[in-house]
């Protein structure tokens, strides 16, 4: 007896995306997350976007976060984790896997206008409100490890 093909699970192929976590502190040493809302659904997340070519994943998070808050700084060159989302693509309304590259951009400077000001929102808040606004589960958890280890760092360099 001839046997059926059996048809393949196609996986739809992982995107990958580098997002900057910006972070300062105040001048009374407490830590604050920049947040940014997304074009489309003005949810808040970080500054994210594809790999750009000729930058290493880093840089490419750090020229995302000009774009999207008009903030620079120095950021960490190594990522402190990853998060996936469903993004909607807008040529066809059809959701891709993303897997997010996330490092830290401690801020130095950041500009009254830029390339997205006119598209999205910005706000500095405290860790667990930044963590409150999120919606993804995988980003809200790096923000929180990423607070955490924050404090405990500064809580060694305390006399």
């Amino acid at each position: 007896m001839p046997r059926k093909p059996h048809k393949r699970k196609v996986k739809p192929a992982l995107r990958i995306q580098y997002a900057a976590l910006p972070y300062r502190f105040t001048p009374a040493a407490a830590l604050e997350i920049l947040l940014v809302t997304t074009r489309t659904s003005k949810r808040w997340i970080i500054p994210k976007g594809w790999p750009i070519k000729g930058l290493k994943p880093a840089k490419s998070a750090a020229r995302e976060a000009f774009e999207e808050a008009g903030v620079r700084g120095r950021v960490a060159m190594k990522s402190i984790g990853l998060f996936n989302y469903d993004k909607l693509l807008a040529e066809n309304g059809i959701p891709v896997n993303c897997e997010v590259r996330v490092f830290p951009l401690l801020v130095k400077r950041q500009s009254e206008a830029w390339p997205e000001f006119e598209q999205r929102r910005i706000q500095w808040v405290e860790p667990a409100r930044a963590v409150a606004l999120i919606k993804e589960p995988g980003l809200k958890k790096l923000v929180a490890a990423f607070a955490k280890k924050i404090a405990v760092a500064a809580s060694k360099t305390v006399p």
